[in-house]
């Protein structure tokens, strides 16, 4: 069964820094290690703005997100200092999406960086979306040094249906010149980019609690 991923981007801009990441860290992140079926949970934050988040978590499968256990924390059953501290945030990103590519891989430990990119092709250009992004935009990028792992999601609803998540030794990997390379090497077809829509990029360091 091909892995889930739960991705959560925010700007915090509006709440205290040591409130959000005692949050984060003391009560959201805990609360979700104890249900069955999160595997990885790492937190990121923006390279260039600080006061931006990113969560990952990788999924045993997309069905833990309706299992009675993460129901119990989330919605409407979200503890008051959770829904306190996310009426002030502004949503980046909300994404479940299933893995497929390459289906079953989870997150390095050791990544010092994460690049997060969303999109949505056309329905006429799907098909054509997905065979460059597997056949070429990814492998390229992958054999970049100080790219650790490429992955990528779909879901079935949202305003982004396909998401690629790169962990990377560093946040500077996606500044190199053999990544600026690899990616010139690979362009978009032209007929693909014309139908995107949905665009999110976003480049990360790891999250350390100071």
């Amino acid at each position: 069964m091909a892995k889930g991923a739960l991705i959560a981007a925010m700007d915090f801009s509006n709440v205290d820094a040591g409130e959000f990441n005692d949050w984060y860290d003391t009560e959201h992140i805990p609360e979700r290690q104890a249900v069955p079926g999160f595997l990885v949970l790492q937190r990121w934050i923006g390279a260039e703005n600080p006061r931006q988040s990113v969560a990952t978590y990788d999924l045993d499968s997309l069905a833990v997100l309706k299992s009675p256990g993460y129901r119990a924390i989330g919605g409407e059953n979200m503890s008051p200092w959770s829904k306190r501290v996310t009426a002030r945030v502004e949503r980046l990103l909300r994404y479940e999406g299933e893995q497929i590519l390459p289906g079953d891989a989870t997150a390095p430990a050791n990544a010092g960086g994460l690049l997060v990119v969303g999109m949505t092709p056309g329905p006429e250009a799907e098909a054509a979306f997905n065979a460059w992004y597997d056949k070429e935009h990814v492998p390229a990028l992958a054999s970049v040094p100080g790219v650790l792992c490429a992955r990528r999601f779909k879901t079935s609803g949202g305003n982004t249906k396909y998401v690629a998540l790169y962990h990377l030794e560093a946040p500077g990997v996606v500044d190199s010149m053999e990544w600026k390379r690899a990616s010139g090497s690979t362009p978009m077809p032209q007929h693909v980019r014309d139908t995107i829509t949905g665009r999110v990029r976003l480049v990360c360091r790891n999250y350390v609690r100071g």
